[in-house]
């Protein structure tokens, strides 16, 4: 049964609410039932944050993560080691490995992975992208940092065959990484372990 609502404008933040992923329409009444129990300034300052990161949040240029600027700090920071560039699916990846403090070079967001299933093919993510910068960047590594799915191997794979003739040497994640398990599902220790022993992704072809 659908909730039963005294209120037009209770109902619309309810609704909105339960846009968010894994908030179902209850769980939305019990946050802005909370939100209206608290000072009125807690959901003016919630309201202008979520404004500002929409209106002010930037893509970095190169690498595609989140940032207040054209190039994000990572990018532009001359601590990084530039010639190693770490492909991740997503945003999220790029702040759990950040959190090992195992790893010091670069990233590469794709945003997503090639899933046919879903209909999501490669022209849809980052990957051309990725490819244009190690023609064009003095990048000696590219390590393959993506979940251990079919969708992550498929696209690790493609990711692969695209680089084999640059030159630049391919790694991948140690199979620490349990097959099936998602980057964001695996603790730190492990990733970090799985990073620092990383292979070389011609490697998995021989087992």
């Amino acid at each position: 049964m659908d909730l039963q609502f005294s209120s037009s404008l209770l109902e619309n933040a309810v609704t909105e609410l339960s846009r968010l992923p894994g908030v179902g329409r209850k769980t939305a009444l019990r946050l802005a039932l909370h939100l209206l129990r608290q000072e009125e300034s807690t959901s003016e300052k919630l309201g202008e944050s979520i404004i500002k990161l929409r209106k002010e949040i930037r893509y970095c240029s190169v690498c595609h993560n989140i940032s207040e600027t054209e190039i994000c700090p990572i990018c532009a920071s001359p601590a990084r080691d530039s010639k190693v560039v770490c492909v991740v699916e997503n945003i999220n990846d790029v702040m759990i490995f950040e959190r090992t403090g195992q790893y010091r070079g670069l990233y590469h967001v794709l945003n997503g992975l090639i899933s046919p299933m879903d209909g999501i093919g490669p022209d849809q993510l980052e990957i051309a992208s990725l490819v244009s910068r190690i023609k064009n960047n003095d990048i000696e590594e590219v390590i393959l940092a993506l979940s251990a799915t079919m969708e992550g191997d498929t696209t690790n794979y493609y990711i692969y065959r695209l680089l084999g003739q640059t030159g630049v040497k391919i790694t991948q994640l140690a199979r620490g990484v349990a097959i099936g398990n998602e980057i964001e599902y695996t603790d730190e220790v492990t990733l970090g372990r799985s990073l620092v022993n990383r292979t070389l992704f011609a490697d998995s072809f021989k087992r």
